[in-house]
């Protein structure tokens, strides 16, 4: 699933499309719309404006002139494609003034929302990770008894981190998945919100790991997948000590560390 850097990293590519006008939109998939049918949402789209591409955690919010937000969330395979045609897996078309936006998802995970209001779903997201301080987050991970990779995966903690990025930010802080939040120490806790921050950052200035089919608008690849120190190297050499590096399960989702370097 796309995580925080590769929405960024889509948002950034769509900023262009900010004044132009919404001519028509089509949506040919009721599985991926949210409270609406599409002939309605599609009038409601016609002819406004596009004021603003922002990235709330891992959702895309477009704001309109006059009021409204449409809201993207990519799931598993969603893309925004700025151009080309539709093709088989394209299930939304945005009509521009001049060109048009295409959403295509082959697994049909994504969800498009229109709403007049900001949307709550969005609204009840934790603090963005890039902003949050540090002495917020140190006294949220002290008031959360659960495993710390599970407290990452939750988005009401922080939002836009994933699978990724937090076994990712983890090994930078050299703390096991498994360690309890609250247990965390003062020193611990600033090496993790600095690892957090620091993968991030670097991440997007690679435009995104590209596991599987995730592109930016453009059509283009990221590269940040090369940089990866645990995620998807169970039975490889840690890069700083040259243990294997270890899969375990937590919350139902793959976690990889190095058992040396990451220390409950």
């Amino acid at each position: 699933m796309p995580e925080l850097p590769e929405v960024e990293t889509v948002v950034r590519s769509i900023a262009p499309l900010v004044g132009r006008r919404i001519a028509s939109a089509e949506f040919r998939c009721l599985r991926i719309l949210r409270g609406g049918n599409p002939d309605a949402m599609a009038a409601r789209l016609q002819g406004r404006k596009i004021a603003g591409v922002k990235r709330y955690g891992k959702f895309i919010v477009i704001s309109l002139t006059g009021g409204g937000y449409l809201v993207v969330h990519l799931g598993m395979t969603g893309k925004l494609l700025l151009g080309g045609e539709a093709g088989k897996h394209t299930h939304a078309i945005l009509t521009l003034d001049r060109g048009v936006l295409l959403y295509d998802d082959s697994r049909q995970f994504g969800s498009i929302e229109f709403s007049e209001e900001f949307p709550k779903r969005v609204a009840r997201l934790g603090p963005e990770p890039l902003e949050v301080s540090f002495d917020d987050f140190a006294a949220a991970l002290k008031r959360r008894k659960t495993r710390i990779k599970s407290l990452l995966l939750n988005q009401t903690f922080v939002r836009g981190v994933g699978n990724i990025y937090a076994d990712e930010a983890l090994f930078r802080a050299g703390i096991h998945p498994q360690a309890m939040a609250s247990r965390i120490r003062a020193d611990r806790a600033r090496r993790l919100y600095d690892g957090i921050a620091a993968v991030l950052t670097e991440a997007i200035a690679a435009g995104g790991s590209s596991i599987s089919d995730y592109v930016d608008a453009e059509g283009r690849k990221g590269f940040f997948q090369i940089s990866h120190r645990v995620y998807q190297r169970a039975g490889e050499p840690c890069l700083t000590c040259k243990t294997p590096i270890r899969r375990v399960i937590v919350t139902q989702r793959s976690s990889h560390f190095c058992p040396k370097c990451q220390k409950r």
